[in-house]
């Protein structure tokens, strides 16, 4: 308000209305500074956590909150022991020391034995032996490359040497089916590559320093071009892999940024994404993974294509789609509800005391409650069903009741607010899991399988072209596929690239999928390769 000193009434009447006018305007201002301020502090303070404070979402749940846990049911408290009596529950404890080293390893025997002047007792009889000692003491053989030379014998005719015009007849072995033609590298070394790369996150110029002092020189750019021939070599199993994903009754999904070079009409900086599906088999899933340069709902749209059943994401407004889609059923994620909450728990001002964003991680805590106890009794779908319908409905009913009154009392543009937003928009998605079994509260299935890119991402930092990324998309699935069927990677490569060059038809290329094998066939087939 601006106000002119020299045009004051004379007035005390008006003076008074100036006066409370102003003093209106001054209450109605410090008002909106203090909300301002206090959303700033809020904001600096869950900034400051990020990059000072624990990463974990893990809370430790204090003893004396131990008992409000219990889902509806009054907690029975202990009776008081009698005066002069201590009851000590009984418990077991883990046996401390290293575990044992597998029985499967190769051993080496090496036998120490005392000098034969000492098996001689001092009252002149020989010592007899009575047993041994054992220690085990763990040793490896660093990695040893060698040269597999295919010798191929030619046989010509001599009688046809001197017959004009036809010259000797000569025949010559035939070359075994190679899996990458005209190069050096064998199913093992491609095999090798890749698990170091793609599991171990080693980028090809580290490896390539390995190899180096292993004395062999194998440039990076070879290593890249057995990766994408690899790749080309595995389509016809990545088709099948998609069908079975588009089989199953649950799909999860996510993605993730990735740099890529050389993009068609982008520049280097741009951001494009790798995306994760992971569905098929519920106890053998298939996880196919798909770079694109756009984080567009379409791509999920054309992944899933005639897709029928139930899909699992976070809020990412590129997912909405699909849910409108007839037939299917979009999930949401509580972990992500979840992390608002706890980012105005960093966020909070350390008084100690229990807010609101607190009380709602207990509420969410009982959710998962539920489900640790449906895995420990190993519940079918069917009765885990029944039992959320029990103790998981009305605790997500008294929840968004709590909610709702909430909503009406905090401040929209802070970091309750935005959780208690987000919470409510997302309700009906969040609350979907309650009627399948196979469903779980959260996508975490999904994050977990976009881990490994992610830490791979952290050593190669980008990818050189978009041939690479794309089977770079290929390699990443058929790895983790392979470790959600219980297959060791480099195990199953090594058995894909002997035995892919030979396949022909849709029941070949159907017997080299993960999900039909097992490491002990695999073992086999090696043994007797050997």
């Amino acid at each position: 308000m601006n106000l002119n000193l020299s045009k004051l009434p004379d007035d005390s009447a008006a003076l008074k209305e100036l006066i409370t006018s102003l003093a209106d305007s001054y209450t109605e201002l410090s008002t909106k500074s203090q909300s301002r301020i206090d959303y700033l502090e809020e904001r600096i303070r869950l900034l400051q956590n990020e990059l000072f404070g624990r990463k974990s979402e893990k809370q430790k749940v204090p003893e004396k909150d131990q008992l409000q846990l219990c889902l509806f049911d009054e907690p029975e408290l202990p009776e008081p022991e009698k005066a002069g009596t201590i009851t000590v529950p009984a418990h077991t404890r883990k046996k401390s020391g290293r575990k044992p080293l597998p029985k499967d390893l190769p051993s080496i025997d090496v036998i120490h034995d005392i000098d034969e002047s000492e098996k001689v007792c001092a009252c002149g009889c020989r010592l007899s032996r009575i047993g041994q000692e054992e220690a085990e003491k763990l040793d490896i053989i660093p990695a040893r490359m060698q040269v597999i030379r295919h010798i191929r014998y030619k046989y010509a005719c001599k009688n046809c040497e001197g017959v004009e015009d036809e010259g000797p007849t000569v025949k010559t072995a035939p070359l075994p089916v190679q899996f990458i033609p005209k190069g050096i590298a064998t199913p093992g070394l491609v095999a090798q590559i890749l698990v170091a790369k793609y599991e171990d996150a080693l980028p090809f110029y580290r490896q390539e320093k390995i190899f180096a002092r292993l004395g062999v020189e194998i440039p990076r750019s070879s290593m890249c071009g057995w990766a994408i021939k690899a790749a080309e070599h595995c389509k016809p199993v990545m088709e099948l892999l998609h069908r079975k994903i588009l089989s199953g009754p649950l799909v999860n999904i996510d993605e993730t940024p990735v740099q890529v070079m050389k993009e068609p009409g982008r520049s280097n900086t741009s951001k494009s994404y790798m995306w994760v599906f992971r569905g098929g088999p519920p106890d053998k899933p298939v996880l196919i993974y798909q770079y694109h340069p756009t984080r567009s709902g379409q791509v999920p749209g054309e992944f899933l294509k005639d897709y029928q059943g139930y899909i699992q994401t976070d809020a990412y407004t590129g997912y909405d789609a699909l849910g409108r889609r007839p037939g299917i059923y979009h999930v949401g994620c509580w972990a992500h509800a979840r992390r608002k909450f706890m980012e105005v728990v960093k966020a909070g001002s350390g008084t100690g005391k229990k807010g609101n964003a607190e009380t709602a991680i207990d509420y969410i805590r009982k959710l998962y409650a539920v489900e640790k106890s449906a895995r420990k009794e190993q519940l079918t779908p069917d009765r885990i069903v029944e039992l959320r319908q029990e103790e998981s409905k009305p605790v997500l009913e008294e929840f968004k009741v709590w909610l709702n009154r909430l909503s009406g009392q905090t401040p929209p543009k802070g970091l309750l607010g935005k959780a208690v937003k987000y919470t409510l928009k997302n309700w009906p998605l969040l609350i979907r899991y309650l009627e399948k079994g196979y469903i779980t509260p959260d996508n975490n299935a999904a994050e977990n399988a976009i881990r490994p890119f992610v830490v791979g991402r952290k050593n190669w930092l980008f990818s050189g072209h978009p041939n690479g990324a794309s089977a770079s998309s290929c390699l990443y699935s058929l790895i983790e596929t392979a470790k959600g069927s219980s297959l060791k990677p480099y195990d199953y490569l090594r058995y894909l690239f002997d035995n892919i060059p030979f396949a022909k038809t849709e029941s070949d290329y159907e017997k080299l999928l993960p999900q039909n094998l097992s490491q002990e066939k695999i073992e086999a087939y090696t043994h007797r390769c050997a």
